[in-house]
């Protein structure tokens, strides 16, 4: 005989996500299990980017609805949960609850725009970015795996050069597994090598104590850079203030620095346009929009299918960007993973949201940005 389980709390709107090649998602089928457990009722939109099948939800208890349904029937008290941006193109007010990435606290692009649409339909904006403790860290967040993809990437774009001189690196696809990703590296990174007097390259990352800090390291050390040629800064070798020459010394440089406040520039192009064995920088920071970017020698971010932009300089050395915005899709179900996993605690509380210091401090963030927009 089967039993139901009583629909006690929270509903929560799985939508699909639109941005391109992004398929993580915010709930796990596991993690949805463990709140329907709780008592939670879990509508899950079909994709066909997502990379758990809509079966897998299904089969533990998940209603599945249409692709983008929740605009027109999702009920007013659901939860609408992603990841990234909301589909582009559309200015109509925004009604429910959202639960995701917003990318408009920081004064990003587009960034009163959106917050006016909440304003318009009475909306709420609970920024999965500002979801922090007690003590002021983040209860759940992809850095650790932003980090291990980033690396990834700058490595085998340095691998590039050296093996496809002067030819535009290529799209980048989605690993099934960590281990698929190592190993690939590792042989690109053997081939290219032996093309450059078998000497490994410098990668040197910005913000090495931090979660992404470390997952790059990490995978640096997986694709067999040697220890001595991971170059780890963080706060103690910054606290002066930028610029730093030091960066052109390291053939990969990879940010992953947490930024909150303006800060002097990492480089600069004058800079860029002196001697340097830097050819690769992979921001996995991503604060390309942000007035106080500090790496300010490029504009655009880039995607899984253009992953790299030239930096216009005059030192005819190459220089790359990767600024990839959702880089732990490289690993879309480990990331998915490792963040549900993370974030199950903090949904378990959405139950009692108004007691929750999490979900009211986002709350209350919230409501200080919408007045900001206001007055912009």
């Amino acid at each position: 005989m089967s039993t139901s389980i009583a629909t006690t709390g929270p509903h929560l709107w799985l939508r699909a996500e639109t941005k391109p090649m992004e398929h993580r998602a915010a709930l796990t089928p596991a993690t949805a299990k463990e709140l329907l457990n709780a008592g939670y009722r879990i509508t899950v939109e079909r994709s066909e980017e997502r990379i758990f099948d809509d079966e897998e939800y299904s089969n533990v208890g998940c209603t599945l609805v249409d692709k983008l349904s929740w605009k027109t029937d999702a009920p007013a008290d659901a939860y609408i949960v992603g990841l990234k941006e909301l589909p582009e193109n559309d200015t109509s007010p925004l009604h429910h609850t959202h639960i995701f990435f917003a990318h408009c606290f920081k004064n990003q692009a587009g960034w009163k725009e959106l917050l006016q649409r909440f304003d318009a339909g009475k909306g709420t904006i609970l920024d999965l970015e500002f979801l922090n403790d007690s003590n002021g860290r983040r209860v759940a967040a992809f850095g650790y795996m932003a980090g291990f993809a980033g690396s990834a990437v700058g490595i085998d774009v340095w691998c590039h050069q050296k093996t496809n001189p002067g030819e535009v690196y290529g799209a980048l696809t989605p690993y099934p597994n960590e281990d698929a990703l190592v190993n690939y590296i590792k042989g690109r990174l053997a081939n290219a090598v032996a093309l450059n007097n078998n000497q490994y390259p410098k990668v040197m990352v910005m913000g090495a104590l931090g979660r992404c800090g470390t997952g790059a390291c990490d995978f640096a050390r997986k694709a067999g850079i040697p220890e001595e040629n991971i170059i780890k800064w963080d706060i103690n070798e910054t606290k002066n203030g930028g610029p730093f020459p030091e960066i052109l010394e390291a053939d990969i440089f990879v940010n992953c620095i947490y930024l909150n406040q303006k800060i002097p520039p990492f480089i600069t192009q004058e800079l860029i346009d002196g001697p340097r064995k830097l050819s690769v920088i992979c921001d996995v920071s991503c604060d390309t929009t942000n007035p106080n970017n500090p790496i300010p020698v490029y504009s655009i971010n880039t995607t899984f299918d253009k992953p790299t932009v030239p930096v216009k300089t005059s030192n005819p050395y190459p220089l790359e960007v990767c600024s990839i915005d959702h880089l732990p899709t490289l690993l879309p179900r480990e990331s998915s993973d490792m963040f549900s996993r993370d974030l199950l605690p903090t949904m378990l509380a959405l139950k009692n949201r108004h007691e929750s210091p999490v979900w009211n401090g986002a709350e209350s963030l919230y409501k200080e940005k919408l007045e900001a927009s206001r007055s912009a």
